[in-house]
């Protein structure tokens, strides 16, 4: 990088313009629909147990009232806008910056924008249709519109790769990626199907299509309600990809605090497998959920990401004032 330069920033003028206009069109958007908007803490005294994501971690020096010394910067509000639903808030959005440590390319940056929402009442399914207005509506800023379609995950992986993603063996799963390059070391049967939708499935996505993939396996539930039997047992949760980009990621929300309890205790479980530190359970979500959340349906959506589409494609180098290197 030409240390001159190194002052100025990434993105130019017309871009920081579009994601002021792109700002303003989500609060609109949930303006007119009643949700409220909200602000949650950056800092939590808890952290992200998903081995897969990585927290910041940081230091607070205060009197001891103020609470523990170690804190972790967000990777979501997720967990306290919960607690707010479980207060009785009702619909609710957050739009602010979030933050993971190891992240940073043409796709990612350690800290990134995310629009994150709750609708009390509504299940996967119903929240996937106003994610489709959404996108909508924001690709109408640049005179752009996209054909959602909604498809199983199961029916993705069996049209497209002839595989049954819930019942293949791993080494199935592996095979179809020969050729591909992929250090097979320490990866496990979710990382081999994560891998295959990006590497094989993503990269045909069509550019104006808006693809809403639902129904995923149970080892990928997360905070998402699991339902069905035996083989036919799927998370309800979904993913929105805008041509073969990711945008968002939504669940019907689990609201079992035992459950919950217990999946954040195989996260952890993994993380010490895995060689990696643990992180302290946020307690006070789990007596949200056992105070009792409402059922609801809830989606987190890259904004960064969001405006790379409206800008053809933009890496994030070019969608922020001061990307990580200039920071």
């Amino acid at each position: 990088m030409d240390s001159d330069a190194d002052w100025r920033p990434g993105a130019d003028h017309s871009a920081l313009r579009l994601r002021a206009r792109l700002n303003a069109c989500l609060r609109q958007f949930f303006g007119v629909r009643e949700v409220l908007e909200v602000e949650t803490p950056i800092l939590s005294q808890a952290g992200n147990t998903d081995p897969r994501i990585a927290s910041f971690q940081t230091a607070f020096s205060g009197p001891a009232q103020g609470g523990a010394a170690i804190r972790y910067l967000r990777t979501s509000p997720e967990y306290a806008l919960k607690r707010l639903l479980a207060a009785g808030i009702g619909d609710c959005y957050e739009l602010g910056r979030v933050f993971r440590d190891g992240e940073a390319g043409r796709r990612h940056n350690p800290e990134f924008s995310m629009l994150e929402w709750y609708r009390v009442g509504w299940d996967h399914l119903q929240l996937m249709d106003e994610v489709a207005e959404l996108v909508q509506v924001a690709l109408a800023l640049v005179g752009r519109s996209c054909t959602p379609r909604r498809v199983g995950y199961r029916a993705l992986f069996r049209d497209a790769l002839g595989i049954d993603p819930f019942t293949a063996a791993e080494a199935e799963l592996a095979g179809a990626l020969d050729g591909h390059g992929i250090d097979a070391r320490g990866l496990r049967r979710d990382d081999w199907l994560d891998l295959l939708l990006s590497h094989r499935l993503q990269p045909a996505f069509p550019a104006d299509q808006l693809l809403l993939l639902h129904g995923f396996p149970p080892s990928q539930c997360a905070l998402a309600c699991v339902v069905g039997a035996g083989e036919d047992r799927e998370a309800q949760r979904f993913e929105a990809f805008l041509g073969p980009l990711e945008l968002a990621n939504g669940y019907h929300e689990l609201t079992d605090a035992a459950e919950q309890r217990a999946r954040f205790e195989r996260d952890n479980a993994e993380r010490n497998a895995l060689g990696q530190a643990t992180v302290p359970i946020d307690e006070r979500l789990l007596g949200a959920l056992a105070h009792g959340l409402p059922g609801c349906a809830g989606v987190a959506l890259g904004v960064d990401r969001l405006l790379s589409c409206l800008l053809e494609g933009a890496p994030m180098e070019r969608l922020l004032a001061f990307p990580a290197a200039r920071a």
